[in-house]
């Protein structure tokens, strides 16, 4: 059977076997949806890279969770990249990326860090009961109420949406047992892939935010670091209304991955394009952990029986 190119890549971090794994396979012309799921299910991260050619940018890309295509996917997008510099596949300088939510910018720097421009965000505040919240992270209705009053939850999305919720100290952060099905059902309520629960007890003083995101809806418990969210998040703290801060700085720097010894760090900036808009920029290294090869199943073979 025929066999491509595969990586599993750690995204966010310099230090393998920390960050976010990602999968890439960065020759993936001609294979279709079916094959990539079941290439996504075998490799068992969150999310696989599935990099072709285009003719509308420099190259294609489309992301696969174990279960599902998901449009965008932040940490998988910095992993293919810094990966293609690595094997001296792209230079240094600007690339464009053909995604499912459009054709986006992406800036590698010549130390291996991978910026990419992410769809213009949008950010709405949501009136949900902080029971309701709790019982799906596991956690007291206080540990939101307090942060929550001057900090409202909202869904808020640069590719991805999510919902944004703050909590108010760290070891609450790190305390939460996700529901799973309730986490799912809110997903599905409010039409976002999962929830990136955050709060301003960093353990790094350089840190903006430390967040967790959880995702079943999309076949993902817990994401280890999250650019897509960390995008998100950003973009919810500079909106007019949902702010903690009186002058956002340019850059923010994420914590996440601590709590599943995974640590990595996602930087994010923030500013405005020519035309006005609001424009959300998620930046990392990555290194790569496993390479080698992987068999292509045969196209339309699925053999899950559902009951």
């Amino acid at each position: 059977m025929p066999t491509r190119r595969m990586a599993l890549v750690d995204a966010f971090t310099t230090d393998p076997l920390s960050g976010n794994a990602a999968g890439v396979l960065p020759d993936a012309d001609g294979l279709s949806a079916e094959q990539c799921r079941a290439i996504a299910r075998e490799l068992a991260v969150s999310e696989t890279a599935f990099v072709s050619s285009s003719t509308d940018a420099d190259r294609q890309v489309r992301f696969f969770t174990p279960t599902q295509e998901v449009d965008l996917c932040g940490h998988a997008t910095i992993a293919a990249h810094a990966y293609l510099l690595d094997q001296g596949e792209l230079s240094a300088g600007s690339h464009s990326l053909a995604t499912a939510v459009g054709v986006l910018d992406i800036d590698v720097e010549a130390d291996g860090t991978v910026w990419m421009t992410q769809e213009t965000p949008t950010v709405e505040q949501r009136e949900i009961g902080y029971d309701w919240l709790a019982d799906a992270l596991g956690t007291e209705p206080s540990t939101m109420q307090d942060v929550g009053a001057e900090i409202p939850v909202a869904r808020a999305s640069t590719g991805l949406p999510v919902l944004v919720v703050p909590i108010n100290f760290l070891g609450s952060l790190g305390g939460l047992e996700p529901n799973a099905g309730a986490i799912r059902a809110l997903s599905e309520e409010h039409d976002v892939a999962g929830i990136y629960a955050f709060t301003f007890d960093t353990l790094s003083t350089d840190s903006t935010a430390h967040g967790r995101f959880f995702a079943p809806a999309v076949g993902i418990d817990e994401d280890p670091v999250t650019g897509t969210a960390s995008g998100a998040c950003a973009a919810y703290f500079h909106a007019a209304g949902a702010t903690a801060f009186d002058d956002p700085p340019a850059e923010l720097t994420f914590e996440q991955g601590d709590f599943l010894d995974r640590a990595g760090r996602v930087r994010v900036c923030v500013d405005t394009d020519d035309s006005g808009s609001t424009r959300v920029r998620v930046g990392g290294q990555a290194v790569t952990a496993v390479e080698g090869s992987i068999t292509i199943p045969d196209d339309g073979v699925d053999d899950i029986i559902e009951a």
